[in-house]
């Protein structure tokens, strides 16, 4: 009697559905990663067997979720990858940003701020002094975001919506009798590219005998502020060390910043 065993073979196990244009993003950071002084988008396109236009769709989407950074022409790996691989501690992070402040300082003489709005406040970072320019009393710096150089820049590129939920909490009163009082002579600056306006300035709003400039900081939905302050007395120097702070800043205080 033939008996017919009811016990089936196993099926093979179904192929795993694969998302291209993931693996193409990994495979760009991996290439990425093997340059530690940067490559180009070429470069990258040759390594990687992409096509140049494909390659550049890729390393734009990854540069905005700060997987990498394009600094001069060049791709590196950003602040997002250290974070999955948790390689630099929050303290870490800050000893980064105070040398890269040290740096601005002591190249443009002046007092030099970092600050960000963070969970719908204004927030000082960081500040370094330089000699002949202290810092600013930052007791009121954000209860007066509207009066000093980085609170107006963040409150230029705060939505309409997080600009009056602000304002609501910290009224624009006057700390000097060059105060703004009215938020519709605030600046406003665009999301998308703010970094070519002109950077935002104070002549003795914030307190007397002090004058400051902002330039501002996006990075995705991230917005922060580098600023400078200077004696009156030094004034005159203020819209060259602005404009020099403009073109000097790059995108390290991103990286660093909105990494802590």
């Amino acid at each position: 009697m033939t008996i017919h065993s009811s016990i089936r073979s196993p099926l093979p196990p179904a192929p795993p559905t694969l998302i291209t244009s993931a693996q193409r993003a990994l495979r760009l950071l991996e290439a990425v990663a093997r340059y530690p002084g940067g490559a180009t988008a070429k470069q990258l396109a040759r390594d990687t067997g992409l096509a140049l236009g494909t390659a550049y769709h890729l390393l734009r989407t990854l540069v905005h979720d700060r997987y990498l950074e394009r600094r001069d022409g060049l791709y590196l790996t950003g602040p997002a990858v250290a974070g999955l691989s948790r390689e630099e501690s929050p303290a870490a992070g800050h000893n980064r940003l105070n040398r890269l402040l040290t740096l601005l300082s002591d190249e443009l003489s002046a007092a030099v701020y970092f600050s960000w709005y963070r969970k719908g406040e204004v927030e000082l970072v960081d500040a370094v002094a330089a000699p002949g320019a202290p810092l600013i009393d930052r007791r009121h710096f954000r209860a007066a975001a509207h009066a000093h150089s980085a609170g107006k820049t963040l409150l230029a590129l705060m939505s309409a919506e997080e600009r009056r939920a602000h304002l609501a909490r910290y009224p624009m009163l006057a700390l000097t009798p060059y105060t703004l009082r009215e938020p519709a002579h605030l600046p406003m600056l665009p999301r998308q590219g703010p970094q070519r306006a002109a950077p935002i300035t104070q002549y003795q709003e914030y307190a007397i005998g002090t004058a400051g400039a902002a330039v501002p900081i996006v990075a995705g939905n991230g917005i922060a502020a580098v600023s400078v302050s200077l004696p009156m007395a030094q004034a005159h120097r203020l819209a060259a060390v602005a404009a020099q702070l403009r073109t000097r800043l790059s995108d390290d205080f991103a990286s660093v910043a909105f990494g802590l």
